[in-house]
């Protein structure tokens, strides 16, 4: 939604105090927390960015005399935080962005730094908890892992072009404000962006769809197959070029009969593990956890599944579950 139908606040926010001015900062933090994420593709930089938009906001608010909508002027604080934040840091990535496929024989490798991946994001952090199911199925199509990862090839401004046209759908005229600069700056800049995204070749796998029996029937044998660490049926399960992840680590595996190796090899550990549900990036999602030596089951990854056609093409295991739990609201150990 653009700015131009977004009202201007009124002076009642104005002169109300602190109480009503911070409930009027809270009503965006959803959707400024998904556009900060989908800059920055990490999870906790994201809520930084949006706590220090809040600040920003609390700070000059008196300064602020409603002659733009309170969310076009929330959401130039936000961007230009996050521009801030993106001067001279690598752009983060998934693993299939570093390197080739390996083999399931391949030691997985030394552990690259956080600020080197692409971080996954609750569902609930980004997106509105009702709303229009049109909305919110497109919604989910812009915070996907492939989507958010996509966008991180693009450089800094290009990256706020493309998602404030594309995603927010802002007038040139809108962004050009936002951004002190010409719609014809704008429209080359969100032309470049277009080109370099046709390029990157994002995968085109289907969101979450709660109400879908196709997705819900996919999801139980999913669970099922894997509880009971039944290869054969799990791989039945999976695309003929599904591919597995497991950031921290380089290492990404391509095809279902590398999968079933790893997974009867290095990844046997995962043997007795227990799957409990969750939502990421607009994907369903499980928190992992493995049989713990002292009864019960531990964390071990969050893992986000990607669905094509019915068939899981990605699973993407995140390991970092000493963060990426709690972020989630997944315990941190299961009873036996």
């Amino acid at each position: 939604m653009s700015e131009s139908n977004t009202s201007v606040i009124d002076r009642s926010t104005q002169e109300s105090g602190s109480g009503g001015l911070e409930l009027e900062l809270e009503r965006y933090r959803t959707e400024l927390t998904a556009h900060c994420y989908r800059m920055l593709g990490a999870a906790f930089e994201a809520e930084d960015a949006v706590q220090e938009t809040m600040v920003r906001a609390w700070r000059s608010f008196d300064r602020f005399e409603g002659r733009s909508a309170l969310r076009s002027w929330l959401y130039r604080i936000a961007t230009n935080v996050c521009l801030d934040m993106l001067n001279g840091s690598q752009r983060r990535a998934r693993p299939m962005d570093l390197a080739s496929p390996q083999t399931a024989d391949t030691f997985i490798g030394e552990a690259r730094p956080e600020a080197t991946w692409i971080q996954p994001m609750p569902d609930n952090s980004v997106l509105p908890s009702n709303g229009d199911p049109a909305e919110l199925a497109e919604a989910r199509e812009t915070i996907r892992l492939a989507f958010v990862a996509a966008l991180q090839h693009l450089p800094p401004k290009q990256r706020a072009v493309l998602i404030l046209r594309e995603v927010l759908r802002w007038k040139a005229d809108e962004v050009a404000e936002l951004l002190d600069s010409t719609v014809a700056s704008v429209n080359s800049a969100l032309q470049r962006a277009r080109t370099t995204l046709a390029e990157s070749e994002t995968s085109s796998g289907d969101t979450l769809r709660p109400l879908d029996e196709e997705q819900r029937d996919l999801l139980v044998r999913y669970v099922d197959a894997f509880e009971r660490y039944d290869l054969d049926s799990l791989t039945s399960l999976l695309h003929d070029d599904a591919t597995l992840s497991m950031p921290p680590y380089e290492l990404w595996l391509e095809g279902f009969e590398e999968i079933r190796h790893w997974m009867l090899g290095h990844g046997s550990g995962c043997r007795g593990s227990r799957l409990v549900a969750t939502e990421a990036n607009g994907s369903p999602a499980f928190g992992q956890y493995r049989p713990a030596p002292g009864g019960g089951f531990e964390p071990w990854a969050l893992q986000v599944i990607e669905i094509r056609a019915g068939r899981i093409m990605g699973l993407n295991s995140f390991l970092d579950t000493a963060s990426l739990f709690p972020l989630f609201d997944l315990p941190l150990h299961l009873e036996g």
